[in-house]
């Protein structure tokens, strides 16, 4: 076989999305996987060793890309999964008519795949409003995870 016959789409390090974590690691304000959601933890409380030796750790969280709340009880000991969260800053170069922006990193690169957030629901006019004042540049924070990117804030920089 020649090289000319392999045709390689997309260069992906294979990363996983998700990574395992023991549930009694996890803290206050850090992230876990609930019901195939990615959230944010806003408390835990863990109860005492029951007969069958685990303690248990309740987990009330919020979605991070709905707001949401969740909540899952998991034993202390066990493994759950904790989801891969990156956050990028990127400037709004243009807001389309259906609520897609284009959007520019410090490098010069341009990402086109983003909408304006469904939640909260003041941000999208919020961000329309503040591009729409023209003379100011606006930029936004990304968030990432599970293969989905969302707006999560923005501000007007003078």
């Amino acid at each position: 076989m020649s090289d000319s016959e392999y045709a390689i789409e997309t260069a992906d390090a294979g990363a996983s999305a998700t990574i395992p974590m023991e549930a009694g690691n996890i803290k206050k304000g850090g992230h876990i996987m609930i019901k195939g959601k990615p959230c944010k933890v806003l408390s835990i409380s863990v109860s005492k060793t029951g007969k069958h030796g685990h303690a248990k750790c309740n987990f009330i969280a919020v979605d991070i890309f709905t707001g949401k709340k969740l909540e899952d009880m998991v034993p202390g000991s066990h493994g759950t999964t904790v989801p891969v969260v990156t956050r990028s800053d990127w400037e709004i170069i243009d807001i389309g008519e259906d609520g897609e922006l284009t959007l520019m990193d410090e490098g010069g690169n341009q990402k086109t795949d983003v909408n304006l957030p469904p939640y909260p629901a003041d941000m999208a006019q919020g961000i329309r409003d503040a591009w729409n004042d023209g003379e100011n540049q606006v930029s936004c924070t990304v968030q990432a995870a599970v293969g989905i990117e969302q707006v999560i804030a923005y501000k007007k920089e003078a």
